[in-house]
């Protein structure tokens, strides 16, 4: 019996070897409404922390620098109460600005934009224990976030294409899938196959709303999320308002979900519009919220995927064309806003930036409805179909408020923005930890049952986090889970740690 018991065991082992996964891990049981401080680092300022990533093997923290020169900073995390510096790879040869950092069995991907943004970019792969240059993959232009699939088989890069200021220049927006072992070929993807979709993809919310109104260089993507199997990815548009589908297995494109408009008028809704008003009021207003997501995760429950995302919103701002104006500047409609002298008030809505692509409904030059940018709110939704099962709706706010991080001099512009969100897991419970880049915060979630996330705790981060990393327990240098925040404005990274139970 007992050899009978050991080959069983035995045989489990090399079967969990064979298929390139781990044997069960041992749970570390955490308060995840528990986590606090324990380190800070500061890289040099503005623009130097914004992005990082962790390599287990080395217990290595890599971030991305573009403060006083382009680089990546390696950070030893062996202990990550006393994290230092302990070396940097310039950047400089590569092209600009390092956008976006991943790592996975020994590999560093690096998303690198070339000096002039409209030209293709590059991801190059470095070895995480030598720093030594792999492999340069040239990509779109202007790569803004890149990502290894979780079986480490493709690395995956977001370009947005984003136009030059004088709208010379415009490039088309593009995913790429590049095949590691096939020594790094990549495949670009545009949205040309949706072409023919425009009107009936307009008309469930997405925005084709660029100085020209080009349907492929409108569309810039964002963020990407890979599916635990990896064979679907997900893509934020930001400025389209949608996210899209992509088969791993086909590498094809093959959903564009557009997510439509969150309508502010409602109480669990309520929102603060002015920067002048010398209060933080919450109140419905007859306004709709585009998404625009910026950050993007998945979980899996009851056998379907939810996607999270971080409801930022984004405007067009270069020299030839910009896409908002403060609604004091604008014409209301009469029929639908019989008060827009009132309404246009600096202590209403008067400060609120609207976007003027968007509630011209009969294109009579007045404004029919109101559409400002963001949800203020992150968002679950359906991956099969696009489909909200939930929303914060104005919990970010309310929470902000209570806890003294809100900023009111954001009313008119966003609120708390949110832009990041990963999700871990901590014990046994799925969490979201949501980074709030105006109200220099982190909001966390219970998000085990993803269609109905629980508030746990907000805590204070530097100044603008741009990047949210989770480190499991089973991969932290200390066995209990660890949150790293970069902060953008100041150039701090902050660990915190929960209190293990």
């Amino acid at each position: 019996m007992r050899f009978i018991a050991f080959a069983c065991c035995l045989f489990a082992f090399f079967a969990c070897k064979k298929e390139n996964t781990n044997p069960v891990e041992r749970i570390v049981n955490e308060d995840p409404s528990s986590y606090v401080e324990i380190a800070s680092l500061n890289l040099g300022g503005v623009g130097a922390a914004e992005i990082t990533t962790y390599d287990p093997t080395t217990k290595r923290l890599f971030a991305v620098n573009n403060g006083t020169s382009n680089k990546i900073d390696v950070i030893n995390m062996a202990d990550p109460a006393n994290i230092t510096v302990i070396h940097s790879i310039s950047m400089v040869p590569y092209g600009g600005y390092v956008n976006s950092v991943d790592v996975n069995n020994g590999k560093l991907a690096a998303a690198i934009e070339s000096v002039n943004k409209q030209e293709p970019g590059k991801i190059v792969v470095f070895n995480t224990s030598t720093y030594a240059e792999e492999k340069v993959i040239i990509v779109g232009a202007l790569p803004d976030m890149v990502v290894f699939s979780p079986d480490g088989k493709f690395i995956l890069c977001a370009s947005e294409g984003e136009p030059s200021a004088s709208y010379s220049a415009d490039p088309e927006g593009s995913v790429s899938i590049i095949s590691v072992a096939d020594n790094y070929a990549a495949t670009s993807l545009n949205f040309s196959a949706f072409t023919s979709q425009q009107a009936a993809l307009t008309a469930k919310g997405l925005r084709i709303s660029g100085l020209n109104k080009n349907f492929l260089n409108d569309i810039e993507p964002e963020y990407i999320t890979v599916s635990s199997d990896s064979k679907t990815a997900w893509v934020t548009l930001q400025e389209a308002n949608a996210i899209a589908s992509i088969n791993l297995v086909s590498k094809t494109i093959t959903n564009i979900m557009p997510l439509g408009y969150k309508d502010f008028n409602q109480t669990a809704h309520a929102i603060d519009v002015s920067d002048r008003d010398n209060t933080i009021a919450f109140a419905p207003w007859k306004i709709f919220g585009i998404y625009m997501p910026d950050a993007i995760a998945n979980l899996s429950y009851n056998g379907k995927t939810y996607l999270f995302t971080a409801n930022e919103g984004d405007s067009r701002e270069y020299t030839a064309f910009t896409d908002f104006k403060r609604l004091s500047s604008v014409t209301l409609d009469a029929a639908a806003f019989p008060n827009a002298a009132a309404l246009k008030t600096d202590a209403q809505l008067g400060r609120l930036n609207i976007l003027t692509t968007d509630g011209d409904i009969d294109n009579d030059g007045d404004y029919d409805a109101i559409y400002s940018m963001g949800g203020r709110s992150f968002s679950v939704w359906d991956a099969s179909n696009g489909t909200l099962v939930f929303d914060s709706k104005n919990e970010l706010d309310v929470k902000a408020k209570e806890l003294s991080l809100y900023d009111d001099g954001r009313s008119d512009d966003k609120s708390v923005e949110p832009e990041a969100i990963t999700i871990g897991k901590v014990g046994n419970q799925q969490i979201a930890f949501v980074g709030l880049e105006r109200a220099d915060a982190i909001a966390i979630y219970d998000v085990t049952n993803p269609t109905a996330p629980i508030f746990l705790k907000m805590i204070k981060t530097g100044d603008a986090p741009e990047g949210v990393l989770f480190i499991p327990a089973s991969k932290s240098p200390i066995q209990q889970s660890l949150l790293v925040v970069s902060s953008e404005n100041d150039g701090l990274v902050k660990i915190y740690k929960a209190t293990k139970l």
